[in-house]
């Protein structure tokens, strides 16, 4: 029985590297798309859902505005969701528009569903976070995309702070995942997983699929990404079309973020496997690989910590494995070598190499919430920002 076990985590973890490797290696040949000079202006609706976040929205709100875009060809559309009545009044004196809302229960995709119903003359919807700052040619890039008709975009989204080890290592975390998840899937030719912000879709596509969402439902870019896909859109990655994004800078905020990130991993694995192995043999390459290769795989601290484990236990235990020891090293020694693959040049400095040492605590707290994660499928859990 043992032997068994051994042999299945021993397969599971070849697959998880494997896979790991394989992406990190494309995402290296990945090219940045080039486009002709943009032959009109689409007009686009930024919308930025703002629950509670009186302490960044205006900031954010202002940054918006400085984009290198014609202004006659945007606007700034804040949805604000529970702010005070003063951070109300700053927003009214921008060139904004402010569209309140009032929930019961509040989720983003409420919000998104009571401004896409009345909002007209959009070709264009970018979705930001109430934290998120565009990099002032973004909209310009995306433009040049829908000029190619494209319909559906995912940008590099980067760290806005690296104030704290914790925010240097919850920014790294995404460096990674927009390597390997994005820029090698890509790469590979197959659509990039959205990750909830700095994106950008066709209006009325978008429209369409946010009404056909559950209002409760607090994954809003795993049922988004999906329904793209069924209807036949490839979603796109433009590495350089940036949106700065707040990290979280300490352990307790970091639990709270990564419960939701958590429960709807599972939740969605488990939703779309079945789903996925139809995909698969209706040659869906992009729902096969988004529904089952990635939600079959732990967030990927947990993977190198428990593989971590797994190989110095084979080492201690070798006279009693069944698997020689150093295959766990040859797993271990690859699924380290897609992260060094995936992680610039420009990160590897002092501040990168302590901002390691807070990986355990990270790995700890994780595991931790394995046991704080009944209901959290069911309520929209609010991650706070600071930094302007």
């Amino acid at each position: 029985m043992l032997v068994w076990v051994e042999v299945f985590l021993f397969g599971y973890f070849l697959f998880v590297t494997f896979y790991s490797l394989l992406f990190s290696i494309a995402g290296t040949l990945y090219r940045t798309p080039s486009f002709p000079i943009a032959l009109r202006n689409f007009k686009i609706a930024v919308l930025i859902p703002s629950y509670k976040e009186d302490s960044v929205i205006v900031s954010v709100a202002k940054q918006a505005l400085q984009q290198s875009y014609s202004a006659a060809n945007y606007d700034v559309i804040v949805i604000a969701d529970s702010l005070q009545a003063s951070t109300l009044t700053e927003l009214r004196k921008l060139a904004i528009i402010v569209h309140e809302v009032h929930f019961e229960k509040s989720t983003k995709v409420k919000s998104l569903q009571s401004v896409l119903n009345i909002l007209n003359g959009y070709e264009v919807a970018v979705i930001l976070d109430a934290d998120n700052v565009m990099h002032t040619q973004f909209l310009t890039k995306i433009n040049q995309c829908f000029n190619n008709d494209w319909k559906a975009i995912q940008g590099q989204r980067t760290a806005k702070n690296k104030n704290t080890s914790f925010a240097i290592l919850d920014g790294l975390s995404e460096v990674i995942a927009n390597h390997i998840n994005r820029q090698g899937a890509y790469a590979l030719g197959l659509s990039s997983p959205l990750i909830g912000s700095g994106m950008a879709f066709q209006f009325s596509l978008l429209r369409d699929i946010v009404n056909q969402i559950d209002p409760n439902c607090v994954a809003e870019d795993k049922e988004l990404q999906i329904a793209i896909l069924k209807h036949s859109q490839k979603i796109h990655y433009v590495k350089d079309a940036l949106v700065f994004d707040e990290k979280v800078d300490n352990v307790e905020v970091f639990q709270n973020q990564r419960k939701r990130w958590m429960r709807s991993h599972y939740d969605y694995a488990k939703k779309l496997f079945f789903p996925g192995l139809k995909s698969l043999v209706k040659g869906q390459f992009s729902i096969f690989n988004i529904a089952i290769l990635l939600n079959m795989q732990l967030p990927r601290l947990m993977s190198l910590g428990l593989l971590t484990s797994l190989a110095f236990s084979s080492l201690l235990l070798r006279d009693f494995a069944f698997l020689p020891f150093w295959y766990w090293f040859l797993v271990w020694f690859g699924y380290v070598l897609s992260f060094f693959l995936a992680i610039p040049i420009s990160w590897y400095n002092r501040a990168f190499f302590l901002s390691l040492l807070t990986a355990p605590k990270a790995l700890f707290a994780m595991l931790l919430l394995h046991f704080k994660l009944k209901g959290s499928s069911k309520k929209f859990i609010h991650t706070p920002h600071k930094h302007s």
